[in-house]
């Protein structure tokens, strides 16, 4: 928590330039205070990336990727654990993300997420599950799995979504809030439910409320 006690804009501003001397930057990221960092070496922030209070990376092996805008809200825990020696421990988020508060994205196996994806508060990207097949064992002598999950580009997770090990969410594809998504995603489809289903079809006729309002961001302007 460098600088942490440096309030405002003032307080980015030199935290940016101290954690340039303890991770990879490419250009400039906004970190916030009381930003926790494990194994700071191994992050990449990308240009304009932002770390929002109360963040926390935990980067073993491969690390932490973390793209070019990308936003890290409030609370979220992005962590790879990998005292195992697994393959394929990592995290890489791409461009123009967004992590909601109170994430947690867990990648022993690996999570790989697409450009402009944004998961909501309180989602779960969870890529490690236990063995529990013998029950003559305790659970924690049997092992792990790590197979890794992959979110391709345009995804929306909302709130309180689970994603499991193994999973892809294809591209385009939204899944509802509370779902448990155990199976692969279909791109451009909504899925819902525990454990997830297919809804419908991204494309599809919907019922919408009529002469509902639909406001867009400039993006040129925050660029």
């Amino acid at each position: 928590m460098l600088a942490g006690w440096i309030p405002t804009v003032a307080g980015i501003g030199v935290r940016g330039l101290l954690y340039r001397l303890i991770l990879k930057m490419d250009g400039w990221a906004a970190i916030e205070n009381g930003v926790r960092l494990r194994f700071a070496g191994n992050i990449r922030l990308g240009h304009g990336a932002y770390l929002d209070q109360g963040v926390y990376l935990h980067a073993c092996d491969k690390g932490i990727s973390i793209g070019t805008r990308t936003i890290v809200m409030h609370g979220a825990v992005l962590h790879v654990y990998n005292f195992r020696n697994l393959p394929h421990a990592g995290i890489q988020i791409g461009e123009d993300c967004l992590v909601g508060e109170y994430s947690v994205i867990r990648g022993q196996g690996g999570v790989t997420i697409g450009d402009r994806v944004y998961t909501s508060p309180f989602t779960q990207i969870i890529a490690v599950n236990h063995v529990f097949d013998d029950p003559k064992k305790p659970f924690i002598e049997q092992g792990i799995t790590a197979e890794g999950i992959v979110i391709e580009d345009d995804a929306w997770l909302g709130s309180g979504a689970i994603i499991t090990d193994g999973v892809t969410v294809g591209k385009g594809a939204v899944v509802a809030a509370g779902a448990v998504v155990t199976k692969d995603v279909p791109p451009h489809t909504v899925v819902g439910g525990v454990p997830a289903r297919v809804i419908r079809t991204i494309g599809e006729s919907a019922t919408h409320p009529q002469n509902r309002n639909i406001y867009f961001e400039q993006m040129e302007m925050i660029r």
